[in-house]
């Protein structure tokens, strides 16, 4: 296995973060049948570049960006008991690079920031029917909590 390192990302990651956005919507499709077609965004990776309460990271692979993935600091509800939670986001391996713990690695790092800036918790969204992601998040110590349903009428 090859030594795999982090850093944050930056305007000129742009083109390649556009690919592994994309990347995220073609892997969600099949599990999501609400999903538009055609070419769709889901995030704003200038904004999460830039934004001081994101840290947008990378996983480098011999000068190769290899993953990626985002922690956003967000209110909590007012009834929960930490004001403030870390919102995680944009975790994507490149598939000739999975099954290296790169998104382990990725997640250390934005629990790491998210530490440093006085959370006390993080938060995902993964969709129910995504075993390998679930497994992933569980192995690294997520629980699972509310359950979002919905229905077509």
């Amino acid at each position: 296995m090859n030594a795999i390192s982090t850093r944050t990302a930056t305007l000129k990651d742009l083109e390649t973060l556009l690919d592994f956005e994309q990347g995220v919507i073609e892997a969600e499709r099949p599990l999501d049948p609400f999903l538009e077609k055609g070419e769709i965004c889901y995030y704003n990776i200038p904004e999460l570049i830039s934004a001081e309460h994101i840290h947008l990271i990378l996983a480098i692979c011999r000068e190769e960006i290899v993953g990626s993935g985002y922690v956003r600091i967000e209110n909590s509800q007012h009834y929960h008991k930490n004001r403030k939670h870390g919102y995680i986001g944009f975790i994507f391996v490149k598939p000739s690079f999975r099954k290296q713990k790169i998104s382990t690695l990725i997640l250390d790092s934005l629990k790491y920031w998210s530490k440093s800036k006085g959370l006390k918790e993080l938060r995902l969204d993964v969709y129910s029917n995504n075993i390998n992601a679930l497994k992933s998040y569980e192995r690294f110590g997520f629980k699972k909590s509310l359950m979002n349903m919905r229905m077509d009428i």
